[in-house]
């Protein structure tokens, strides 16, 4: 599959679709040794008059490791042909399995970090920013049904460097 640069303002997908309904895969480190989740929470936007995504990863995730320890990570978008590895990355960590073994996905690297070839829709990102969230933060008591562990998301502002989408 080939794909095709555009701008972040030329893409032309719904976000809120995109990220909650079809899920991302994050994807850091490189063709050594890298990891990969999936996610539903997160966003597209602008701010610092940049093209940034903001995406959460709890530190108790396998990935996490590798988004604190690299600069780039990816946002893989895949069609509902690869729900299943999409499925698999979302309730199997890497310290217990090699995932690569389980899903039909081949890596690649760009921009300094491991992307995956199937997706549709590839964005290229840096980290700019993070930010521990936190019980006293919490506006609405929502944090008693997502955190009753305690083990709260880091969110991460990275900015959009490059999108790849797949040529028609």
């Amino acid at each position: 599959m080939t794909h095709t640069e555009i701008l972040p303002k030329d893409l032309t997908e719904n976000a809120i679709k995109l990220i909650g309904l079809d899920w991302m895969l994050i994807a850091s480190g490189d063709t050594e040794k890298y990891n990969m989740m999936t996610a539903s929470w997160g966003g597209l936007g602008v701010l610092w008059h940049k093209p940034v995504c903001f995406i959460f990863v709890r530190p108790s995730r396998y990935t996490y490791e590798f988004l604190e320890a690299n600069d780039n990570f990816s946002l893989n978008f895949l069609s509902k042909d690869y729900r299943s590895s999409l499925n698999l990355c979302g309730s199997k960590s890497g310290r217990e399995l090699n995932k690569m073994e389980d899903v039909d996905l081949t890596p690649e690297a760009n921009f300094d970090t491991i992307s995956f070839k199937e997706a549709h829709l590839v964005l290229y990102c840096k980290k700019l920013y993070y930010h521990d969230l936190q019980t006293e933060n919490f506006l609405h008591p929502i944090q008693s049904d997502f955190y009753k562990d305690g083990n709260y998301h880091r969110m991460y502002i990275g900015e959009i460097l490059a999108c790849h989408q797949q040529s028609k």
